[in-house]
């Protein structure tokens, strides 16, 4: 069981950056998938990027991908998400996720969540 709390969330124009953590507890995080989804108001929660336990593997959706940047430090027991180049498109709640197993892109695969932290990006 692992517990996840998001942070650095904000307000930011188009083209800015933002770093969201994740900071996890529990003993399985380091053998955990972490993910995170978004969800704007309004509309399903969807797929964002994702890592393998050991930080070598990482998926993106077709959205993000060459924006975002997903990492981990099992010693930290910590996941970033870097965003740049950030649209109004992207604002949303973003949240994380953790899954014993494989790789995953599918909200019912994951079933450890966090709290979420809001991105809102206009001008």
């Amino acid at each position: 069981q692992v517990q996840l709390v998001e942070s650095g969330g904000g307000f930011v124009p188009p083209g800015g950056s933002l770093r969201l953590s994740c900071a996890a507890s529990g003993v399985t995080f380091r053998s955990s998938v972490v993910a995170w989804f978004r969800q704007a108001p309004g509309k399903e929660r969807e797929f964002a990027a994702a890592v393998s336990w050991s930080g070598a593997i990482t998926s993106y959706a077709d959205s993000v991908k060459g924006r975002f940047t997903i990492s981990r430090d099992n010693t930290k027991n910590t996941v970033w998400l870097q965003m740049n180049s950030l649209k109004p498109e992207d604002t949303a709640v973003y949240i994380c996720a953790a899954r014993r197993g494989s790789m995953a892109t599918a909200r019912y695969d994951y079933n450890n969540w966090g709290q979420g932290t809001q991105v809102t990006v206009s001008s």
